[in-house]
């Protein structure tokens, strides 16, 4: 369980960083985000849990 929120308080800081570094770019990046048909935010929303899932088994061994 700590590893879980341990993986949620490194992903806000993350995204906390890119937010408060880059606020315009961020907000075009979600305008054009809005624009997307559904099936591709699916698709994309669905690799990148793929690719997350191999590096945790990578790092975890």
């Amino acid at each position: 369980m700590s590893d879980l929120l341990a993986a949620l308080g490194l992903a806000l800081v993350i995204e906390g960083i890119v937010y408060a570094g880059f606020p315009g770019p961020m907000k075009r990046m979600i305008v054009s985000i809005l624009e997307l048909p559904e099936a591709v935010l699916r698709a994309g929303g669905l690799a990148l849990a793929a690719v997350g899932l191999v590096i945790v088994w990578l790092v975890r061994g």
